[in-house]
């Protein structure tokens, strides 16, 4: 777990995803020969800050959001969201402007939300929540298992991955706005069409900790019924435990591949956290273990 408590401490709020992008660049490059198939990478020019890697022969795109949600800080100390963070007062937020290292607690008061620190840090400075990784017997625990966790994921799925699409997309906390672009180039250059999201979903009265990643039936947005059947169906024939969710709230990267102009059918398949958007996030690691393997399984028989 020693990469993934690396992904989670790297600072990368919505908007602000070039630092983990360079990281994965840098990890990929050292790290493709000792995968089974040694990916083409598109990025830089044209890609922003995603990055796809396409492997041998794909059939199969797996969506991963880079971003985190955070804050931005407006005037006088004062900070406002990126994404949907939790914003208890008294939790650490850690930065940096051109002055030097930022960390303070959230403080409220009649006048708004405000970060409490010693001087006036400049305005669009990005902060993030203070990373405490803990790593137990049965859980991780960490600031943005969402969605360094589903990154995590996919590099691991990589290591095997004969063919397929890795996709590293951004701004996804924040309402989207990479996931239709780089659909478009995807079909438009590999004729794919079908995708998989690796990313984190919640612990609820119907999906538990411990019992297996989840397939979502649907969220806000609502997948086309016979993809989904047929991802069902392959994780039936495994012995690998999943659980299926049905929301009517919360999105990702699918909801925005089905607004867009080209026919995506997407099923949204991750592991269950408590603790939402917090310092807290906490995921079971026989969950953890299921979504990797059902993963590996649904990139060779879609």
């Amino acid at each position: 777990m020693k990469l993934l408590e690396e992904l989670c401490n790297i600072h990368a709020p919505a908007g602000e995803e070039f630092t983990l992008t360079e990281f994965l660049i840098n990890y990929v490059t050292k790290n493709q020969t000792q995968w089974k198939v040694k990916p083409t990478l598109h990025y830089g020019k044209g890609f922003q800050d995603n990055i796809i890697m396409v492997f041998g022969k794909p059939r199969t795109a797996v969506f991963a959001h880079l971003d985190s949600i955070g804050f931005t800080v407006r005037y006088n100390n004062e900070i406002v969201k990126i994404g949907g963070p939790v914003t208890t007062e008294g939790i650490v937020l850690v930065g940096e402007d051109s002055k030097g290292k930022i960390e303070g607690k959230i403080i409220k008061n009649k006048d708004g939300m405000f970060i409490d620190f010693n001087r006036t840090i400049e305005r669009g400075t990005s902060l993030t929540f203070k990373v405490d990784f803990r790593n137990t017997d049965d859980f991780i625990q960490s600031s943005y298992m969402d969605n360094r966790l589903g990154v995590w994921n996919c590099l691991e799925v990589a290591k095997t991955l004969e063919n397929g699409i890795i996709v590293f997309s951004s701004w996804e906390e924040h309402g989207g706005g990479s996931a239709g672009y780089l659909g478009k180039f995807i079909q438009e250059k590999y004729g794919v069409m079908q995708a998989l999201i690796s990313d984190i979903t919640w612990v609820t009265h119907g999906v538990e900790h411990g019992k297996g990643c989840a397939i979502s039936l649907r969220d806000s947005g609502i997948p086309r019924k016979s993809f989904i059947n047929k991802v069902i169906a392959i994780a039936k024939k495994t012995e690998i435990n999943f659980q299926l969710e049905v929301e009517d709230a919360g999105g990702s990267d699918g909801n925005e591949l089905q607004k867009s102009n080209y026919p995506w059918d997407w099923c949204f398949v991750g592991a269950p956290e408590d603790n939402v958007h917090s310092p807290n996030e906490k995921v079971h690691k026989a969950d953890i273990q299921s979504m990797v393997d059902l993963y590996t399984v649904l990139l060779k028989e879609l």
